[in-house]
């Protein structure tokens, strides 16, 4: 996949794609549904198939205060994207000009006269321009009279409702990751640089590779059984492991930090990026009378985890919902 920062002066080859846009935080089944509409009509008719995106996310832009809430960070979602098999990604600045443009002047400009869109593709409430002005009925009209069909993909739901990044945050802050990754269609995961700590993991015989987790939405705070990967030699090694979110009440600390202990491995991770995805919820986090308490707590979370990662599939690239898109989406 090729990755553009910006929408003008392209090379003739990233012009004229089927292109889906939205911020796709999360990279969920009904994100999959939008995108494997694009890619099914690119496909069929011989065009690359692209993603438009925005860094960084608008909420972020219209909300600073609003804390941590990003479900997949840049690095992350175009790893996702890419693994669904689309050909070109336009990440675009999403800054104070950027927010000014009309709904009129994103479709001449970043659509019409940038990226050459031959088909657009976008989720039912798709809304977009300055002050939110313009949405789908809008760019089906300007499509036609521009010159690019517009299909707008209709909601996929589950017994609870439509796939939502608001859902799988929800599942995330309330104990839930295996609904969450249901929702997502892979393991929500962490992704980090290994920080150096005070290793008591080490002393209690459990070294942790310890992760801030910045930007990243906070899950509840407690014990998680996880799969951490760990880049070598140009691929992904997973490792099984535990990791505990939070403040660490037993030592009196205040800073939230992830600390994960893989099984069965020895080496030095200070420095190095760590992939942490959170298979299921072990238990809350609480505050030891004593480190014996504690190591025997962290020995039966281990024996569960192993217990729990025995039963669960490896993690897959997310799957395209492509005839079910077919089904549900109308031009």
């Amino acid at each position: 996949m090729r990755l553009f920062r910006h929408y003008s002066e392209l090379p003739a080859d990233a012009l004229g794609a089927v292109v889906a846009i939205g911020n796709f935080d999360g990279v969920h089944r009904g994100h999959q549904a939008v995108i494997g509409a694009a890619q099914g009509m690119a496909r069929t008719a011989g065009l690359p198939v692209a993603v438009m995106s925005f860094e960084p996310h608008p909420r972020l832009f219209f909300k600073p205060e609003s804390g941590p809430f990003r479900l997949t960070p840049l690095r992350i979602k175009t790893r996702l994207i890419e693994a669904i098999g689309v050909d070109l990604m336009f990440v675009l600045h999403f800054d104070a000009a950027f927010a000014a443009l009309s709904a009129a002047e994103f479709v001449r400009k970043v659509l019409v006269e940038g990226v050459k869109a031959h088909h657009v593709v976008v989720g039912y409430d798709f809304t977009f321009g300055r002050a939110r002005g313009g949405n789908v009925p809008l760019l089906q009209a300007m499509g036609t009279e521009l010159g690019f069909a517009v299909t707008s993909v209709q909601p996929v739901s589950h017994e609870a409702g439509p796939y939502s990044s608001t859902a799988v945050r929800a599942c995330l802050m309330s104990e839930r990751p295996a609904a969450a990754a249901a929702l997502l269609g892979h393991y929500w995961e962490i992704e980090g640089r290994v920080e150096g700590g005070d290793r008591r993991g080490r002393q209690l015989g459990f070294p942790t590779a310890n992760i801030r987790l910045g930007e990243f939405l906070h899950p509840s705070p407690g014990g998680y059984v996880v799969r951490a990967g760990i880049d070598k030699g140009g691929a992904t090694v997973w490792h099984d492991g535990v990791a505990n979110f939070g403040r660490r009440p037993t030592f009196d600390k205040k800073d939230l930090i992830l600390e994960v202990h893989l099984f069965d491995f020895a080496g030095d991770l200070y420095g190095k990026h760590l992939r942490v995805q959170l298979i299921e919820f072990l238990r809350p986090e609480e505050k030891f009378d004593s480190l014996d308490a504690l190591k025997a707590a962290i020995v039966e979370d281990c024996a569960r985890a192993k217990r729990i990662l025995a039963e669960r599939p490896p993690a897959v690239p997310p799957a395209v919902f492509s005839a079910q898109a077919k089904k549900r989406a109308h031009s």
